[in-house]
């Protein structure tokens, strides 16, 4: 893991006073697009990065993905199912409003209430039963049942203002007009799809950015993000794309910054249908009668059928780690007992035969092309790993956009994607494994509609332990039983690289989230 020099508070402010326009200037390209600057409307990686740079929450997060104060100064358990929050005083939000413990009782309130949200936060809020006001800055949450996850939870919620967010329409986010938070900055313009534009917030509570304005442009497509970084027109560029690490790593003018993430990419599958699967056909074309899906022996021989360590080293550049789980070693609840899946090709034909496909079927692999490091090449590998196995296979590649919202509607029948952990097993566990439940709030990323009910109740229970190591034997049990039964086909954790000029200094995260405020002028180190 490659980190870098936290810089000082007393430096930046040197750099800032000599008044340099290096220093007071930033322009970053981005590699996914933010779909929306609604905090609470879509829980994707770009918008929650978008969402970083402007709003705050009770409990952030350092680049380790450790828990740090935010709004809130301190927490703690005032008895099992009441958590106690003391908040920051003198905040403001950028237009003026005072920051008060009314304000987190209003957005906690908003969260499950968001209107035709794809992929919602209220997971992280459901657990709270009553929410207690005790003074202007003092704040009680009560829960049904001990939550020992909760400000683990509340560092993936940001904070609005009730009077300014009374009526929070998400499109009004998305214009601007309700883009005010209590972040380092400033929104001054949204060209969706294209950049933010914003400025720093100098009212900001917690260590001043290093840069007084910020150009935030997306570009998806790697050649001419990396093309930009070499022509100098922007300063910082996130997901470099790899085949072009070499040649970065060799010129004198770039610096790279890099870190073992926390996302997952993997195969969601269509759980939800008996009968036939929208994508699968026999080889004649016709639909199945029943999805082949359903069946443990086809997950299992479409998952033995890829050969991760080729993917790892051949399409993603040595840029990966193979994987058989969630998380990497080193974080909580990994699982060290669950290695990558072998690749078997002689299994998988074998498993496909005694679940009565002799002769294999057809199937459509989905996936985006312009959200995840080689998210194209990777499932035109795949989808030639499963052709020699029998199962013949077409790649549909598409905009992420497009991509995300089909996927919401469990439209496909395999589809490539990503999810980026909290470092905690319970979180792609609630998200992506649980039975979608819109009451409990579980489920929300389940595009596939994998259920197992029994891995429901056991997950009911881990996340009302109060000890640490008791907790982390039953996420390990879970995670090891959703594997087992394929829930989803795991391929790589991504390693996540940012590349910069000299002159910029990039703190990596394992959240891989970019942000301005992660970045200084070199100068400072």
């Amino acid at each position: 893991m490659k980190r870098t020099i936290r810089l000082a508070a007393a430096a930046v402010a040197a750099i800032l006073a000599a008044g340099g326009a290096a220093a007071q200037n930033l322009t970053m390209a981005v590699g996914a697009p933010v779909t929306s600057l609604d905090p609470h409307f879509h829980q994707l990686s770009p918008n929650n990065a978008a969402a970083q740079m402007i709003f705050s929450r009770l409990v952030g997060t350092d680049a380790q993905s450790r828990m740090v104060p935010d709004l809130a100064e301190s927490w703690r358990a005032v008895e099992p199912t009441v958590w106690e929050f003391r908040l920051r005083r003198g905040v403001r939000f950028h237009n003026g409003s005072d920051f008060t413990a009314e304000d987190v009782a209003f957005t906690i309130e908003r969260v499950p209430n968001v209107p035709n949200s794809p992929s919602s936060f209220a997971g992280f809020v459901r657990p709270i039963s009553r929410i207690e006001v005790v003074d202007s800055h003092t704040l009680r949450l009560h829960t049904r049942s001990p939550y020992p996850l909760l400000p683990l939870d509340l560092s993936n919620i940001y904070i609005l203002d009730r009077e300014t967010h009374a009526n929070p329409q998400t499109e009004l986010f998305n214009n601007g007009t309700l883009a005010i938070g209590t972040g380092p900055f400033r929104l001054i313009r949204h060209a969706m799809g294209d950049r933010l534009e914003l400025e720093r917030n100098d009212s900001y509570y917690g260590e001043a950015p290093a840069f007084a304005r910020v150009n935030y442009r997306m570009i998806t497509n790697d050649s001419a993000r990396t093309a930009a970084l070499l022509a100098g027109d922007v300063d910082v560029i996130d997901q470099v794309p790899t085949a072009d690490l070499a040649r970065l790593r060799r010129d004198p003018r770039i610096q790279l910054a890099e870190v073992t993430g926390l996302r997952l990419i993997f195969i969601g599958l269509d759980h939800m249908r008996d009968g036939p699967s929208p994508f699968i056909t026999d080889h004649e074309g016709r639909p199945l009668e029943r999805n082949p899906l359903k069946d443990l022996r086809v997950r299992q021989a479409l998952s033995i059928a890829i050969d991760r360590e080729a993917l790892t080293s051949r399409v993603m550049e040595g840029s990966a780690t193979p994987a058989g789980q969630f998380l990497p070693p080193g974080v909580f609840s990994h699982v060290p007992d669950l290695p990558p899946p072998p690749f078997d090709p002689d299994r998988a034909r074998r498993l496909l035969a005694e679940a009565g496909y002799p002769n294999g079927f057809r199937i459509t692999l989905h996936g985006p092309n312009d959200r995840y490091p080689n998210d194209a090449r990777l499932i035109q590998a795949i989808g030639q790993m499963w052709t020699r196995i029998g199962v013949r296979t077409a790649v549909e590649a598409q905009t992420w956009t497009t991509f995300i919202a089909r996927a919401g509607r469990q439209e496909f029948s395999s589809f490539l994607i990503g999810w980026g952990s909290n470092p905690d097993g319970s979180h792609p566990l609630r998200n992506i494994i649980a039975c979608f439940n819109r009451d409990r709030g579980w489920g929300n990323s389940n595009r596939g509609r994998y259920c197992n009910e029994e891995i429901d109740r056991g997950l009911i229970a881990a996340m009302s332990e109060l000890d640490e190591a008791a907790r982390e034997r039953q996420l390990q049990d879970l995670q090891r039983r959703a594997f087992q039964d394929v829930a989803i086909i795991p391929i790589h954790i991504q390693t996540n690289i940012w590349a910069s000029r000299r002159g910029f200094v990039v703190e990596p995260r394992t959240d891989e989230q970019t942000v301005a405020q992660s970045v200084r002028p070199a100068a400072m180190r």
